[in-house]
């Protein structure tokens, strides 16, 4: 009774029916949108999604203990979003940030491996199932209403280096390098040598296999390095999706070697997912499941850490809806895939991936989640004075069709 009581007073909008262990069912919210309906199989489960539902309703949707009956797991986190406003605002204690970040956020380098190892040393042809051809994974770019995800893939690269500002010969570094695909966008467009690097062992291996097919193996290197262990000096820096994995303790280690790195007349940028509203937490099935040791940070936890390090914010840009409509679409060719995935792995982990997929996606639709894109630099005409170089650039880069697929 009390969690029929307080879902009465979470779920105000949508239509949910829930039906419990021995049969009894009742319906929430204001009838709107599309029905969802789920079957809760056992008391045990009933229980633990009633005592944690953070962790339990992952964890009961991937063992099967909640069973959807009508609608899909994206209908449920829809409205499980949309009615997020409902629920009562929870603020992490210092006494909790201080715990987490010294046992579940330090990311040591061990550490670190361990964790990149858990979601990227997966099979390279799982994630080939639901990525772009070229293995771009992080928020796209959708310049316009209708844009396929391999449009905004290519244009989130335009993005990026037209902000980098490269010329001819550059020196550049790719913190997060992934499958290479930026890394080796950037070699063959902008004639640049470019650093790229990783903890995972599957994408370095694929990363290499590409610049090879390419013929731009002398151009863009790939290593397995912890970005703390990076030597030299670079006229830029860039990294795409790797900083949600520095951890908190970590964020001044992280600019302080961004600087050391960084040359005097350089420029660099740093596209990371970030959250609106203020310190928090780690989803706590997230943080177990999917992305062990990750954390969103807000602005107001990075920029001090900037300012330390000597650095200057010479632009950034928020990206809000972009990620969820990139999530919509690696959901969507997940579940038009979900066959192959399934024999590659198990109904299992189909089911984690669903639920992992649907979450991230509310989460920028209605958690405060967005991207961010900074732009550092340590003079402060290392780039123009106005932003119109941006548009100007990616222009060129455009009608050069400069940022396709490579190998």
């Amino acid at each position: 009774m009390a969690f029929q009581a307080y879902l009465q007073k979470v779920i105000r909008e949508g239509d949910l029916t829930v039906r419990l262990p021995g049969g009894r069912e009742f319906t929430l919210g204001d009838g709107s949108g599309p029905p969802v309906a789920v079957r809760i199989v056992t008391p045990r489960w009933l229980a633990r999604i009633a005592a944690n539902p953070s962790m339990g309703l992952g964890e009961a949707y991937m063992e099967g203990g909640l069973v959807l009956e009508s609608g899909a797991i994206h209908d449920l986190a829809d409205l499980i979003g949309r009615n997020a406003k409902h629920r009562p605002l929870r603020r992490a204690s210092a006494l909790w940030r201080w715990w987490l970040d010294r046992r579940l956020m330090a990311n040591a380098r061990r550490a670190a491996r361990r964790n990149v190892a858990h979601h990227y040393d997966l099979s390279v042809d799982l994630y080939r199932r639901f990525l772009d051809p070229d293995m771009q994974y992080s928020c796209a770019y959708f310049p316009h209403p209708g844009a396929s995800l391999e449009e905004a893939q290519a244009a989130k690269k335009r993005h990026l280096a037209a902000k980098l500002l490269l010329q001819p010969g550059q020196k550049v570094l790719d913190i997060g390098c992934g499958w290479g695909g930026l890394a080796l966008s950037l070699a063959r467009a902008a004639q640049v040598e470019v650093d790229g690097i990783t903890l995972s062992t599957e994408q370095l291996a694929t990363a290499k296999a590409r610049a090879e097919a390419a013929g731009l193996a002398g151009r863009a290197r790939f290593s397995l390095t912890d970005y703390r262990d990076v030597r030299g000096r670079y006229d830029r820096i860039v990294s795409v999706g790797m900083f949600e994995h520095v951890g908190r303790p970590n964020y001044q280690v992280y600019f302080d070697q961004m600087a050391k790195l960084l040359k005097d007349d350089g420029v660099a940028v740093l596209h990371s997912i970030g959250r609106a509203d203020g310190p928090a937490f780690t989803q706590p099935w997230i943080a177990r499941y999917i992305f062990p040791g990750g954390y969103i940070p807000s602005l107001s936890e990075v920029l001090p850490c900037v300012e330390r390090a000597g650095l200057m914010v010479t632009d950034i840009e928020i990206l809000r809806l972009h990620y969820a409509e990139t999530l919509k679409a690696w959901r969507e060719r997940f579940a038009a895939h979900r066959a192959e995935i399934a024999a590659l792995y198990d109904e299992r982990f189909c089911r984690m991936w669903e639920f992992y997929l649907a979450l991230s996606e509310i989460a920028f639709r209605y958690r405060g989640h967005f991207v961010f894109q900074m732009q550092l630099a340590k003079k402060v005409d290392a780039a123009p004075i106005t932003r119109d170089y941006i548009a100007e650039a990616e222009a060129e880069i455009s009608a050069a069709r400069a940022m396709r697929q490579v190998a």
